[in-house]
């Protein structure tokens, strides 16, 4: 029984089964709808088989009246197959049914699909995409939304102590109202309000700009290229643009970006424990188990699958689109600054409380006068309105020194320059995956990084081909100076020992187009631009009985063939030279004489290997052996490449020459006291060669340990390790396990360790790594997965610039630390002093939340957001064990935070009789004198060693801006808003003396500097010794 009708049957069941629970009117009209939609489809039965049997011409079908409206109830008319019975094969590994279809042919078939030459994707076959698109759904998953702008209001006003403001602020506009009527009544709780609300506000603005930002990353990070085959020709496509009938080609490490079924394929075995949580690698086979799944990772060998599903049809969609990315993770520094808000909210806690005790007890004894001289508290005469007022105010002022004790900026500067760091790191080639490695990477002391890619460009091309012991000297002539067998041999080699593929190109300038790797693209340009190689005749020609993948362990691939012609069989060997070398026993020379293989003549090749290798060529080898029959076995015995007895066949040196700016890169790492370590699985004088051209290597450095193979060093002792990791440079034929094990040594021995890779199984190392940077052109999905960081194009400069921007982090939290730090020990100062001494708080609550915005939320922006500059790559890494807050911070801070308390009690205690002012107007003085003291501390902040704090702020233009902001905003406080704020206007004068007074920052910060500081962090110093 064919597909549609089945379909229509399911459909006419729909209908039967309808609900029972219509009006009488709807039921007939549901049974009239029945009744000629039944009838349509044993009709339309009919009519099929009838034009089975005779072939005549079909008049175009006539269009209805627009009085009738035509019911599609099969929305994939178009297609063979419906999305349901695509989604329940592969979901339920049905390989019952999908025998019945026709197995993946008739799956294809019925999708318009061809299993080689894939869907109609050309430039101009647009509309096929098109309907696929709108008939199986596009490859997206339905997120939960985003949280929106009033979520963060919320969050913000969960914070206790918002929450104690806001009660003493609607207590203070009650009891105000009632005392002084509505018109001059609400300025003290109105004035809080504004001010809590300005605060809350902006902090809601901040993270929710925020979580829109790591939105659009983490869509930019889930945008993975995906190779498809379209038209017959190879090309890449966003995982987002796959639709149903795709061909897809898989290779080791690549994710699976949809659900599908097995075409044809290699070793294939896939990592499901995404899915299933199970760790073993599944096997997939064409007639046992030809399902895969949208999520799960190629473990190894390579394949081509079609696409059935996509999207929210997959199992993998509708289990993404429950899960949305929590952006709340908390980085270690974090946490280390959670801390310290903790312990300096504490001490706030504790202040606050002695100054709400001791005005309390002043207030009720009597002590406390209001401004016309008066007793504020005359026992039982005092009206319980003013009893309550005074003490609401009491507790505002309390709670508010709690809210600038608290320096709650801190979480928002860490946020502020993450954020910054990983948007501007994006346009330098970086992506973040975890924001802890912005941080991390600025106190990084050694990178390990790959060789091929990330020190060189990528680009291979074979400049060297030796056929026995003597070079063939021009590679473009070879096919004429090379014996008409060993050059069929060899071509065969290439061509069906690949991963890559060849094909006529349609774009002007180049005849052929070449996929795969870079190392394979080069052999097969090689082999059919020089060789004449017909790539198309040879894969006709055999018929592939096994393949033997290649890995980074291994550094060779094989592959086991049938020619048709002759039926005979042949294995074929491809790899690194010195490895293939120890699997032959003899040699073709260039007129095709085999030649015994004896140690006088593999010194030979071994010294052939290593000068090529000397000249940064990365050598492969070529050889091949004849199988015979009874070698293959029976049906139930595992089939294997044979390996050994090879006939060499010949030698190719392949050209990866060095980034332009890496050596410049290298250095500039070096002489930030950061470790360059290169880790590569070439061979040795490769990796000698390629260092000491980029200057990871030194001139006669090598002697002295600095170059060592990953055997060795995988047999060392644990205690030799330790001890020889530092002075290793360069570490050349290494496996994944090597990188590991050099990655958990550094870190035994205290290093801040950043790792690059671009293999599946470099997947360990990254993940062990304290930062893993996985590359974006030729790093695998389980690679990049497994790293903090994606650095896009590959190089090494990337490196460098992610380790320039992490010290930035670290530098501009440390600037904001100190300049946070100054405010919150001056202001809890003079607030307790003055109610200690005098009973009475200078700063009211509204210019304490005032200063507190400046602190927190315009400071953090200001200081959080400095550029990182050439200076960061002179210092030494921070390492793991030097303190937050250094010697040097707590010089800058207690200096200027002194001087702030001595100014501002001196104006508190003799203001009014040294300057002649009133009351009033002295408390704006120490407001004004106070804020303008941030203003001008927040340059010294800018460069904490460096006496010119000026220097480079011509390009902080966000800097400059805030502070004319913060500027403009404390003349409206102190001329505009008298009420408000509880200020008096200022003349000319008392303005140039706030100046003035704030200005000696200046002088004070730049003595300060030039006061020396002990390595010994100060806190050690009152450490107790056990």
């Amino acid at each position: 029984m064919s597909m549609p009708f089945l379909t229509n049957i399911n459909r006419v069941e729909m209908l039967l089964n309808a609900s029972s629970t219509v009006s009488a009117s709807h039921k007939r009209w549901h049974s009239a709808f029945m009744a000629i939609y039944c009838s349509r489809a044993i009709m339309s039965l009919s009519t099929r088989n009838k034009t089975h049997k005779i072939k005549a011409k079909v008049s175009p079908t006539p269009r209805p009246p627009p009085s009738f409206v035509t019911v599609d109830l099969i929305p994939n008319h178009s297609f063979g197959i419906d999305q349901t019975t695509l989604t329940d094969i592969v979901k339920e590994k049905d390989l019952k049914n999908l025998d019945k279809i026709g197995g993946v042919e008739g799956v294809a078939t019925a999708l318009e699909t061809h299993v080689e030459y894939g869907i109609k994707g050309g430039d101009d076959d647009g509309e096929d995409i098109t309907r696929r698109t709108q008939l199986f759904g596009s490859n997206t998953y339905q997120k939960p939304p985003s949280k929106g702008f009033f979520h963060f209001v919320v969050e913000a006003f969960k914070d206790v102590t918002i929450l104690i403001l806001l009660a003493c602020a609607a207590l203070s506009l009650g009891f105000g109202i009632k005392e002084h009527g509505i018109k001059e009544g609400w300025y003290d709780g109105g004035s809080i309000f504004v001010a809590v609300f300005i605060v809350i506000s902006l902090s809601a603005v901040s993270n929710f700009r925020q979580n829109r930002q790591f939105d659009k990353l983490s869509q930019v990070s889930n945008d993975i290229k995906i190779e498809v085959v379209r038209s017959g020709r190879r090309q890449h496509v966003s995982i987002f643009e796959i639709v149903v009938g795709d061909v897809i080609c898989l290779k080791i490490g690549d994710q699976v970006p949809a659900d599908g079924l097995f075409i044809e394929g290699h070793s294939l075995r896939v990592d499901e424990s995404s899915m299933t949580g199970e760790s073993d690698h599944v096997e997939i086979s064409r007639q046992h188990r030809p399902f895969l799944f949208s999520g799960t990772k190629v473990a190894e060998g390579y394949a081509k699958m079609l696409i059935t599903s996509v999207g929210m049809s997959t199992t993998w969609g509708q289990m993404m689109s429950s899960i949305s990315r929590d952006i709340d993770e908390q980085t270690p520094l974090q946490e280390r600054l959670n801390k310290l808000t903790s312990s300096i909210g504490k001490v706030g806690l504790a202040v606050a409380f002695l100054v709400l005790v001791v005005l309390l007890v002043r207030y009720f004894t009597g002590n406390t006068k209001d401004d016309n001289g008066v007793r504020e508290f005359n026992g039982s005469k005092t009206k319980f309105d003013d009893i309550m007022n005074a003490v609401v105010g009491i507790i505002a002022d309390a709670v508010t020194i709690v809210v600038v004790a608290i320096p709650e900026g801190l979480p928002l500067a860490v946020t502020l320059t993450l954020a910054y760091s990983m948007k501007k790191m994006m346009a330098d080639h970086a992506m973040v995956r975890k924001l802890s490695a912005c941080e991390t990477m600025g106190s990084a002391t050694t990178i390990c990084t790959d060789k091929t890619g990330t020190l060189t460009l990528n680009e291979m091309k074979v400049t060297k081909f030796w056929l026995g012991l003597e070079p063939v000297a021009e590679t473009k002539n070879a096919n004429s100076k090379v014996a008409p067998f060993v050059l069929q041999l060899i071509q065969e080699g290439v061509a069906l020992n690949t991963t890559g593929s060849v094909h006529k190109s349609n774009k002007s300038g180049s005849e052929f187009e070449f996929s795969g790797s870079p190392t394979e693209k080069a052999i097969l340009s090689w082999a059919v631009l020089e060789l004449n190689m017909e790539t198309e005749d040879l894969t006709k020609g055999c018929s592939i009985i096994h393949v033997e993948t290649f890995d980074s362990k291994k550094k060779k691939s094989g592959v086991l063939l049938r020619r048709k012609a002759d039926n005979t069989v042949s294995a074929h060997w491809k790899g690194a030279a010195e490895m293939v070398l120890k699997m032959c026993s003899r040699y073709y020379d260039a007129s095709g004489i085999v030649k015994d293989l004896d140690n006088d003549r593999m010194s030979k090749f071994e010294h052939i290997i290593q000068g090529m290798a000397a000249s940064s060529l990365r050598c492969i080898a070529f050889a091949h052996v004849e199988v015979a029959e009874e070698e293959l076995g029976d049906e139930d015995t595992m089939v294997k490449v044979k390996d050994s007895g090879l006939t060499l066949l010949g030698l190719v040196g392949i050209k990866d020459p060095c980034r332009p700016g890496v050596k410049k890169a290298v250095e500039a790492c070096q002489n930030a006291g950061v470790n360059v370590k290169m880790i590569t699985g070439d061979n040795v004088f490769t990796a000698k060669a390629i260092a000491s051209e980029c200057g990871i290597l030194g001139p006669n450095q090598d002697r002295a340990g600095a170059v060592i193979e990953g055997e060795e060093f995988r047999n060392y002792t644990p205690e030799e390790r330790l001890e020889k990791v530092d002075n290793i440079c360069v570490m050349a034929r290494s496996s994944p396990f090597d990188k590991l094990l050099m990655v958990q040594c550094l870190k035994q021995k205290g290093h801040v360790v950043a790792v690059t890779g671009d293999g599946t199984n470099d997947a360990p190392a990254l993940k062990e790594a304290d930062i893993g940077l996985s590359m974006g052109i030729q790093g695998t999905e389980v690679a990049k997965e497994s790293s903090d960081i994606v650095i896009l194009d590959d190089n090494f400069e990337s490196v460098v610039t992610v380790l320039r921007w992490g010290r930035c982090v670290y530098n501009n939290i440390q600037k904001f630390i100190q300049f946070q730090l100054t405010v919150n020990v001056a202001a809890l100062a003079i607030n307790f002093v003055a109610a200690v001494s005098a009973g009475e708080v200078p700063l009211t609550a509204v210019q304490l939340l005032w200063v507190n915005l400046i602190m927190d939320t315009l400071g953090a922006l200001a200081l959080a957001t400095e550029k990182p500059t050439n200076e960061l790559m002179d210092k030494p890494p921070v390492g793991r064990t030097k303190p937050l807050i250094t010697n040097v911070m707590w010089r800058n801070l207690l200096a200027q935070a002194l001087y702030q308390i001595a100014v501002l009690l001196t104006l508190q205690f003799k203001g009014e009789s040294i300057f002649g002012v009133t009351s009033g107007v002295n408390d704006t003085l120490i407001f004004n004198t106070f804020v303008l003291c941030q203003v001008f501390n927040e340059f010294n902040a800018r460069k904490m060693e460096k006496r010119n704090v000026f220097k480079g702020i011509h390009r902080s233009k966000l800097f400059l801006g805030i502070i004319g902001i913060t500027i403009i905003l404390q003349v409206v406080m102190v001329e505009f808003l008298k009420k408000f704020a509880d200020t008096e206007r200022l003349n000319w004068g008392q303005w140039a003396l706030c100046i003035g007074l704030a200005a000696v920052s200046w002088p004070i910060g730049w003595v300060v500097k030039l006061i020396p500081v002990p390595d010994k962090p100060l806190l050690n110093f009152f450490k107790i010794k056990k």
